[in-house]
């Protein structure tokens, strides 16, 4: 049996191509994310990964339209989105699918935003 620390994972990745790493793979990556009220990520898209986040605990906003427990968000290659959070001590996991570190892109995939 292995244990880690999730405070020792990049910004919550603990599995995919990041160091560390419980299973260090291009397959797939996956977190558990930690938010504040107020942190937030600007308009982005990925080319080739399907991202999947499920919000545990907490809220978020996501292209306008709020989000709570138990709420799963599917964002498709090329699908543009946003992100705030809403509510302190919100909890998401998020799965990319593949993995893909180098694969987020500023703005939408058509250009706008």
């Amino acid at each position: 049996m292995r244990t880690a620390k999730l405070e020792d994972m990049v910004k919550g990745w603990f599995i995919g191509n990041f160091d560390p790493s419980l299973c260090r793979t291009g397959d797939v990556e996956v977190a558990v994310k930690r938010y504040r009220c107020g942190d937030s990520q600007a308009v982005h898209h990925h080319r080739i990964a399907t991202e999947y986040t499920v919000v545990v605990s907490g809220r978020v906003a996501m292209n306008g339209v709020e989000y709570g427990e138990g709420d799963i968000i599917v964002m498709e290659p090329g699908e543009a989105t946003d992100f705030e959070c809403l509510a302190d001590g919100t909890v998401n996991v998020v799965v990319k699918l593949p993995g893909a570190t180098a694969d987020k892109y500023p703005g939408s995939a058509n250009g706008a935003g």
